[in-house]
């Protein structure tokens, strides 16, 4: 995989394959068609572990109980949805992935329920064993109006051993041909170590196989050598044995024992997720990449963290660089965390969220009233600029650098004039519309806006903001823009450099290649 990348290609998400083929490795950025050109690869996909039925039962409470003093729930609406591992399955079903579910449930009417619920979904159910000495795993939420108020969880307390034998021995012919293979280990015992053995056996698994492990204990699959493993920061700080809580800096934390992480779940890559916090990515070739969640307000949905998984591994199996599929994860839980509910991030979901990315340049007068409303909620604001033709590796990496100085991110794109001006004018590549779009859906970026003056100085005199970032060669005395953050009270930050990743080498092997030949 190379770090240069093609930022947009309009044809690129046709069915049936007639345009100019677009190796997905090269993508930096989440253009609209990315979705579609992922479901169009159709990556097959297994996903083994542990399923649950989940169940929403809504009414309206008018009456207190007499034996207790708790609301009685009038239920008028019963809702069921696939969860835990059999969510995942669903999600990446949703995306366009064959996708084979692997598992143990019971025979029982919850069992049934589910497995109806994935076959409709287009899930092959053909690994997932029903086993009536084992009950199936169902957590029922009891809303009164739009309140969750109670939630029943009816698990399992121990799996029988012929049973997960049983499961052990279907586990070769469930990942045969596999181009992507996800464990999901919420600890119910099912996944113990016969069925760990059993994938960590070199005759298991196809050759260049990806395999994402989501695990309560992520270091206990550790023999597997997991590409990449996804704990949240609860399961990170127990693989670590320390304590990451909301109120510290987690990333940050995690950040600075990422050998250790490393170490422990012998991973190719670490994804901590954190929640509201977003998720941050730590490479073996010391590579970090951060996303930033978009929470709502009121949390009712349930499943987000498979939805985020599911993305990750949908995108990473048809072909996207690890961060891509990281920003493009992130993108489909901010879809789902959004709904009430269990829910799927459907391609056209994420098609039409990415869509919407690409109409969100704000003007100057509207920039400013969200800015002041940031600012007086005691948000730091950090203005970055440049033109970001075609994205590549130096762009995101600078991006999150600076998204990490603040708390509000505002990037300013010159607008297709002035790329003339700077670059040439054959430049730029890619129309103000698709900059500002790509930009837009990268999730470190909070508003973009287009300036048409030659400096930035004329914005930073309204914007004031508090750190002023900028990427590349530079030093501060270089920038003409340095006086005027300086008079308004803020700071300039040099962003990392790195070398060799700059547009115009991405432009010129673009235009280097033959007509009809596949555009990297």
């Amino acid at each position: 995989m190379t770090d240069d990348a093609v930022q947009d290609h309009p044809g690129a998400a046709a069915a049936g394959g007639d345009e100019v083929a677009l190796d997905l490795s090269e993508v930096r950025g989440l253009a609209a068609w990315v979705p579609a050109a992922i479901a169009d690869r159709a990556p097959l996909v297994t996903v083994i572990g542990d399923a649950m039925l989940d169940g929403w039962w809504s009414g309206t409470i008018e009456r207190f109980c007499r034996e207790a003093p708790a609301p009685v729930v009038d239920i008028t609406r019963r809702e069921y949805a696939a969860g835990g591992a059999a969510n995942t399955a669903m999600n990446l079903a949703a995306l366009g992935a064959r996708v084979r579910m692997c598992g143990l449930i019971g025979t029982d009417d919850a069992g049934r329920r589910l497995r109806g619920i994935l076959e409709d979904a287009g899930v092959d159910t053909t690994h997932l064993l029903q086993d009536p000495r084992v009950g199936t795993t169902t957590k029922y939420r009891i809303l009164g109006g739009d309140q969750v108020m109670l939630r029943l969880d009816d698990t399992p307390e121990e799996i029988p051993a012929a049973a997960a034998a049983a499961l052990a021995a279907t586990i070769p012919d469930a990942v045969a041909g596999a181009g992507a293979v996800m464990v999901c280990d919420y600890g119910s015992g099912a996944l113990g170590g016969e069925v760990r053995a059993t994938l960590a056996q070199a005759s298991t698994l196809d050759p260049g196989t990806l395999v994402v492990v989501d695990a309560h204990d992520t270091a206990a699959w550790s023999a597997l050598g997991p590409d990449i493993v996804t704990p949240n920061a609860q399961e990170a700080a127990q693989v670590l044995g320390a304590r990451l809580d909301a109120r510290m800096d987690r990333a940050a934390a995690v950040t600075a024992r990422s050998g250790e992480l490393l170490a422990a779940t012998n991973a190719g890559a670490v994804v901590v997720t954190l929640d509201r916090d977003g998720t941050v990515l730590l490479g073996q070739d010391g590579e970090e990449h951060r996303t930033w969640a978009r929470p709502a307000t009121e949390r009712q949905a349930s499943g987000a963290g498979d939805t985020f998984v599911a993305s990750l591994t949908a995108a990473r199996a048809a072909g996207l660089p690890l961060t891509t599929s990281l920003d493009l994860a992130q993108a489909a839980a901010d879809v789902v965390v959004h709904r009430p509910g269990t829910s799927v991030c459907t391609t056209a979901d994420l098609t039409g969220h990415l869509q919407q990315a690409a109409d969100t340049a704000l003007d100057t007068d509207e920039l400013l009233r969200r800015v002041a409303e940031d600012r007086a909620a005691g948000k730091r604001i950090v203005l970055t600029n440049g033109c970001f033709d075609v994205l590549h590796r130096g762009h995101t990496r600078s991006l999150n650098q600076a998204k990490q100085l603040g708390d509000v991110l505002v990037v300013a794109l010159n607008d297709d004039a002035g790329v003339r001006r700077l670059k040439g004018p054959d430049r730029p590549i890619n129309p103000i519309a698709d900059r500002a779009g790509i930009i837009a859906s990268l999730s470190c970026v909070d508003y973009v806006t287009v300036f048409a003056t030659d400096t930035l100085v004329p914005l930073i005199d309204l914007l004031k903001p508090d750190v002023y970032a900028k990427g590349g060669d530079y030093t501060a005395q270089m920038l003409e823009e340095t006086p005027a953050v300086e008079a308004c009270g803020g700071r300039v930050s040099i962003l990392d450099y790195v070398p060799e990743r700059s547009t115009a080498a991405v432009v010129r092997r673009i235009r280097s290649m033959p007509l009809g030949g596949d555009v990297t």
